[in-house]
């Protein structure tokens, strides 16, 4: 019965971070690479007899909301390119969502060293994102 109540009032510590960091990372993949999947067999029962000409580059020369709205729309509307970008989009916040969750993680320890070098890591993120798709 001690036992029990020690348990109870254990804190949530370094490991359960780590296993759910873990989960994360692991799930995250998973998931990204099954709605690409699926986006790749949409995208193949609609565009199987397609004959792409590869000698001709078409610039698509739009701001990243533009981009993710017509993604998301696109997946809305069961377009298998939007489903294999929105599993792109999931691949890629797969890490971004393990820093934020490291920050928060840091943050519980109180270890304002690495609270400091995570946020610089977020903004450099979000620096790269955000010049990445202006000209």
């Amino acid at each position: 019965m001690e036992k029990s109540k020690a348990m109870q009032h254990e804190k949530f510590g370094e490991k359960d971070f780590q296993t759910i960091i873990g989960n994360l990372l692991r799930y995250g993949v998973w998931i990204s690479l099954s709605v690409a999947f699926i986006g790749g067999i949409v995208y193949l029962m609609g565009h199987s007899n397609d004959i792409e000409n590869y000698s001709v580059f078409k610039e698509n020369d739009r701001n990243i909301f533009e981009v993710i709205s017509a993604i998301y729309n696109g997946a809305i509307q069961g377009n298998g390119e939007s489903l294999i970008f929105v599993g792109i989009i999931l691949l890629f916040l797969t890490p971004v969502l393990r820093v934020l969750l490291s920050l928060f993680s840091f943050l519980l320890e109180k270890d304002y060293l690495y609270v400091v070098i995570t946020l610089i890591v977020i903004v450099i993120i979000l620096i790269s994102v955000s010049f990445g798709f202006s000209h």
